[in-house]
């Protein structure tokens, strides 16, 4: 879905919004010779290479045009004026601005001409209509293949209808071997689109094409292993894998076990717990959603699954693969974890807690007490505060759970359970074991002390306000493992029996069979992992969603990746739908829209505690741009208090109350994304 973002970084940073001139360092004015390498050697205006006035057959296409993932595009250029078109070689031109200003025009690169160049982008255009063609070959509409072709604009283009009826009229006219659609790549240009009817202009959104693709890459690769086929109505309790396994889910489940491989026959977000655990696996994996019909043939076999951005590939593995496989099954990743303070017996608030205190309090906690500390400048949106506002809270130790485990003679039974032989060699074993240690644990009362404790925190910090209880172990949120998704967190508790089983909850989810199997899989050693519990006021969260300071699609500087769902933020990461998806550039403000969530309904806060399902707001896009804005200058922010980082996970909650719009943070950790061997 990233055909032409690589192309426009370049353009991107000169962008000239058409309401207000921006900044522009003059050294960005030079040519990029390593992209436009035509640029730097004299072209013959005579040569058919360079551009065509027409596109009469395929052969033609195919000289101009280059591929990208499941599609091959091409760029175009209409000279207002003149209404003269341009069929721009790709393979020569990487950026409509080599072609216009340094072949068409032949001006140098001031900064005078190319503010007047980005003018072209403006809702008034001076001379030039600067767009894209994709053509995509193989998509799956409804019950039959399609042959797709769009045409579009840079996400940042302020197009009218009026420009956009030119362009399909032109294309119509010089364009003899497809029908096309139009297909807006921003929420102004959703907008735009909705004007369009009375040009009778077929419209194709990029959530449609996204759900149309019959395959995905999530995370490049490849491994050998056995290919496992779960069935569709498999539960997600009765999943059971091997480390070496090559997994197909024909359901989204919120989490797997340790795996090899994953291949999905259903789109879900790359951002869900699934994916995330399979980045930071460092395994293929992708979506085909002719998988289980295509590879039955090699069901339980040992197979060859490599993953490319273009597409993939599954066979038979050789001898020789499978052994070396074996071999690298062997090498164990490690995982240093701050030992644990267990000395620490203060319930302590969010605004005293800092990142030195993660022996204490877990990362989570740490990390938001960071936050809410920071002394940053605030940042400041069309000459409004931006603070970072964190929900108040605050950090139980992991004294407590010691205290808790130690007081019913538990820790007794988890180190004989550690020290069995059958923990590690029985998986049948090691689940109905944990499942028993688990329900111990929260079965176990809390000491009657510790309970009025933490109870008169809540009612004396937080006004005895509902809130989440959730965990904060020193085994998540770790640079080279974030545990995203392994332990519980129970929202919107209102009374002192909920709070003491939601604590107990979220200690005894660090006996979860996938938070054991994960650390095993890292080579965490279980018996020093502990469960700290952040108790924080909860939001009400008109939506939700996760935002990632790198761009998981194309790899652009400066683009920022966000997912978001109406209601709480669960959805978002278990992947059961589609989410919304947008890639933000921070340098210019863009805002490129790769989906839209398809859910109808979402969960919210229940007066009475707990969650409720309500429907979803009817045809209302989440991140607009004015708040993906927001999010970015937010993000921009928390970079900063995490600048050894190189990559944050965000998670936020938006809050809409009163008609004023409040985003709340409400997590930030290093993203894992392993190096595939």
């Amino acid at each position: 879905m990233m055909q032409y973002l690589k192309l426009l970084v370049f353009i991107a940073i000169f962008f000239i919004n058409s309401a207000q001139a921006k900044r522009i360092n003059p050294e960005l004015m030079k040519p990029i010779e390593d992209e436009a390498e035509a640029v730097s050697q004299p072209i013959n205006p005579a040569s058919n290479r360079v551009w065509q006035s027409e596109v009469n057959d395929l052969a033609t296409w195919q000289q101009l045009s280059k591929p990208m993932r499941d599609a091959e595009y091409a760029k175009f250029v209409i000279d207002i004026k003149s209404n003269k078109i341009y069929f721009v070689d790709s393979h020569v031109f990487t950026l409509h601005a080599d072609f216009v200003v340094d072949y068409l025009q032949k001006i140098p690169r001031s900064r005078a001409n190319m503010l007047a160049y980005n003018q072209n982008y403006s809702t008034v255009k001076p001379q030039f209509i600067l767009g894209y063609i994709t053509h995509y070959p193989n998509l799956k509409i409804g019950a039959k293949n399609s042959d797709l072709w769009t045409f579009s604009f840079w996400e940042g283009d302020t197009i009218q209808a009026k420009d956009i009826h030119r362009t399909y009229k032109r294309l119509e006219q010089a364009f003899k071997i497809a029908q096309f659609k139009y297909r807006p790549d921003s929420t102004a240009q959703e907008r735009i689109a909705g004007k369009l009817k009375s040009y009778r202009i077929p419209i194709i959104s990029n959530h449609q094409i996204y759900q149309a693709s019959p395959y995905q890459a999530f995370n490049t690769g490849s491994a050998v292993g056995r290919l496992v086929i779960v069935p569709p109505t498999a539960q997600v309790e009765d999943l059971s894998f091997n480390e070496d396994d090559i997994v197909l889910l024909q359901t989204s489940y919120p989490d797997i076990s340790p795996v090899a491989g994953v291949m999905t026959s259903q789109f879900s977000t790359p951002l869900s717990h699934v994916n995330l655990r399979a980045t930071a696996w460092g395994i293929p994996n992708a979506t085909i959603k002719s998988a289980a019909q295509e590879f039955k043939q090699y069901e339980n076999q040992q197979v060859f699954y490599a993953v490319t951005e273009a597409g993939y590939t599954l066979r038979l593995a050789t001898s020789s693969e499978i052994a070396q496989q074996q071999a690298i099954i062997k090498e164990k990743r490690t995982v240093t974890m701050p030992p644990a303070d267990l000395n620490a017996t203060a319930l302590m608030p969010l605004s005293k807690i800092s990142t030195a205190d993660a022996n204490k309090y877990g990362a989570k906690t740490s990390n938001l007490g960071e936050m809410l500390r920071a002394k940053l400048p605030i940042s400041m949106k069309d000459g409004i505060p931006m603070p970072l506002n964190i929900p108040d809270g605050f950090g139980v130790p992991f004294s407590f759970y010691q205290a808790h485990i130690r007081q019913h003679h538990i820790d007794t039974e988890i180190q004989n359970m550690l020290d069995n032989p059958q923990f590690e060699q029985d998986a049948i074993w090691r689940k109905q074991s944990l499942e028993a240690l688990r329900l111990r644990i929260r079965q176990a009362p809390m000491n009657a002390a510790t309970l009025k404790k933490i109870s008169t925190q809540w009612q004396t910090q937080l006004a005895g306000k509902g809130v989440f209880v959730r965990s904060s172990t020193n085994a998540e949120d770790l640079k080279g493992f974030n545990g995203a998704g392994l332990y519980d967190t129970i929202p919107n508790v209102k009374e002192e029996a909920a709070l003491e089983a939601a604590i107990k909850q979220v200690w005894s989810s660090v006996w979860n069979l996938r938070a054991v199997e994960e650390r095993a899989h890292f080579g965490i050693k279980h018996e020093e992992v502990y469960p700290a519990v952040l108790i924080q006021t909860a939001v009400s969260a008109s939506a939700a969603g996760v935002l990632l300071t790198t761009d998981i699609w194309g790899h652009q500087p400066s683009t920022y990746t966000m997912n978001a769902k109406w209601g709480l933020g669960m959805r978002v990461v278990e992947g059961q739908k589609v989410a919304e998806q947008i890639l933000f550039d921070t340098s210019n403000d863009g805002t490129r829209v790769v989906s839209r969530s398809d859910e109808t309904t979402m969960l919210v806060a229940s007066p009475h505690g707990g969650m409720i399902e309500k429907p979803v707001p009817k045809g209302e896009a989440i991140l607009t741009e004015k708040r993906a804005k927001v999010l970015g200058i937010l993000a921009k922010q928390v970079s900063k208090i995490f600048k050894n980082t190189a990559v944050l996970d965000i998670e936020w909650v938006l809050e809409i109350k009163d008609g004023k719009e409040i985003f709340w943070l409400v997590q930030a950790r290093p993203y894992v994304q392993a190096t595939i061997k």
